[in-house]
């Protein structure tokens, strides 16, 4: 499959909505509409107490605030984890002195090109939040238990905040 022409529909700050035609592996030609978007960086941030700092942050998409794993979107040639170090310290006020990747998803890849780096933070300090205009944020600091037990109950949480803790869970029965 290559790409064979991208037609440029709408251009964002934060998305382009692209109308991409491909050849196809039989030799078709097939259009995608597609939203290019830089990508991200987010992370499950643990405090020296052992708790997971999520984040309550009104999502207008979801038209309610959602629990989730503090990121930010990376900005055009930044790294991942410089990208995730700034994030924690706007959106948490905490100061990471280690992250380690998790995990690289698509966060719909049957239509959008964002990929989001997943890490855990850990061996945190603090410093002062820097929220956005627009960020309405609460830190709300959780046992590992409870955290699991809203995932299991179904909560509302976003895909890249399950993938973190399904992962994180994982981490902990292996070393057990």
């Amino acid at each position: 499959m290559s790409l064979l022409n991208e037609d440029f529909i709408y251009r964002g700050k934060i998305i382009d909505l692209v109308l991409e035609t491909h050849r196809m592996p039989d030799g078709r030609e097939a259009c995608f509409e597609m939203i290019h978007h830089s990508g991200g960086a987010a992370a499950l941030p643990i405090d020296n107490d052992g708790r997971l700092l999520l984040i309550r942050q009104f999502r207008p998409a979801a038209r309610s605030s959602i629990l989730e794993i503090p990121a930010g979107r990376l900005e055009l040639g930044e790294d991942a984890a410089a990208c995730i170090i700034r994030e924690l310290q706007e959106e948490v006020g905490r100061k990471a002195g280690r992250v380690e990747l998790l995990s690289k998803i698509y966060s719909s890849v049957g239509f959008c090109r964002e990929r989001i780096h997943i890490f855990l933070a850990t061996e945190l300090s603090h410093t002062r939040t820097a929220h956005e205009e627009h960020e309405f944020i609460d830190l709300v600091p959780l046992p590992p238990a409870e955290a699991f037990a809203l995932v299991d109950a179904g909560k509302s949480v976003d895909a890249k905040t399950l993938i973190a803790l399904q992962a994180y869970r994982q981490r902990l029965a292996q070393n057990r």
